[in-house]
């Protein structure tokens, strides 16, 4: 064979070989919004330059796949108020938390998506992050919020009312929602909700903080609690409902006496529902809080139960591998359901 005909053909396999090694798109990508910076994810420069500007940091934490990542991107983020308003206080960054960028973190760090998310202990997505213009985290929103309350979020950083109370207690004084029956009985819920002390007790505990008027607390009792499924995970925990408006008598799962609204203060919590979970020793495991379908949630409380949180310390790993898991079984998986 001449010599350039082995070239050529070399050159062609090169091409080809080439060709295929190049990422592919995800199937399952999210679209970010065009005016969400193009930035380097150096956030020692990012903050101050946002200041100049008038403006503060909001750095959001999100993978392909993630539906609540898309709810957040057309629903919150496509053309409207809630667009406006953010583009006019924040710069908005994307941070992939499987992504191999690199970045510089507020401190120095230099290391990646990847490793900022784990840095950070991101374990739901979408995740965003609020920052002063100094640099502390003005207020850290874990999972997704529909439109009606998201932009009430946003008014709570802009207005810094961060300085004075909770999220949970300033969106309750600006929606004044309407009281939510929860249907059906609820024979997993604990008798005396005063007393979590563990003391060594072989379940864990699950504490639901939540409110009346929370829709969302309404449907996890409705929906997810309901589910055939959820039922014998239930039964593997201690379950207890605290309303975090009140200033009952409690002692909480460490055995300290303290009441329940110090006890919600003392834990951070920003959101209803919000559902901690504890260990045998009153330490807390766990955590979600905000918006969750089915699904996670059910996925969440697996997690607690089967002590997968000790070995996997990545909840979205967890998640992705029971998807793959029932997928494989020829079972179908909405993550929205």
């Amino acid at each position: 064979m001449p010599v350039f005909l082995r070239a050529l053909g070399v050159l062609l396999l090169f091409a080809v070989s080439a060709a295929f090694a190049q990422p592919q798109p995800s199937p399952h990508a999210i679209e970010i919004p065009r005016w969400f910076s193009n930035s380097l994810l150096d956030f020692k420069d990012e903050v101050p330059e946002a200041a100049r500007e008038g403006k503060r940091v909001m750095v959001y934490f999100g993978q392909d796949g993630c539906p609540y990542c898309k709810a957040l991107m057309k629903a919150n983020f496509g053309p409207g108020p809630i667009t406006d308003k953010t583009r006019q206080h924040f710069v908005a960054i994307a941070v992939n938390i499987w992504g191999g960028s690199d970045v510089t973190w507020l401190d120095g760090t230099q290391t990646t998506e990847k490793g900022l998310a784990q840095l950070l202990k991101v374990q739901f997505t979408p995740t965003l992050l609020f920052l002063e213009s100094d640099g502390r985290v003005a207020l850290r929103l874990n999972g997704y919020q529909p439109p009606e309350r998201f932009t009430h979020v946003l008014d709570y950083v802009i207005q810094r009312r961060d300085r004075e109370q909770s999220l949970a207690e300033y969106l309750a004084a600006q929606l004044k929602e309407p009281e939510v029956a929860i249907a059906g009985p609820r024979p997993y819920l604990m008798r005396d909700a005063g007393n979590l002390a563990r003391g060594g007790r072989a379940r864990p505990l699950a504490v639901l903080f939540e409110s009346a008027s929370c829709k969302a607390c309404a449907e996890m009792h409705g929906e997810a609690f309901a589910r055939d499924a959820m039922k014998p995970l239930l039964a593997r925990f201690d379950i207890a409902r605290l309303a975090p408006a009140t200033s009952s008598p409690l002692v909480t799962p460490d055995g300290r006496r303290s009441d329940v609204r110090r006890f919600a203060r003392d834990l951070g919590i920003q959101l209803y529902p919000t559902v901690v979970f504890f260990d045998a020793q009153g330490r807390e495991a766990f955590r979600f809080d905000g918006y969750m379908r089915p699904f996670h949630i059910e996925s969440a409380f697996e997690y607690v139960a089967d002590g997968a949180y000790r070995q996997q310390p990545h909840f979205q790993r967890f998640v992705q591998a029971k998807a793959d898991r029932l997928r494989e079984q020829g079972k179908p998986v909405d993550l929205w359901k």
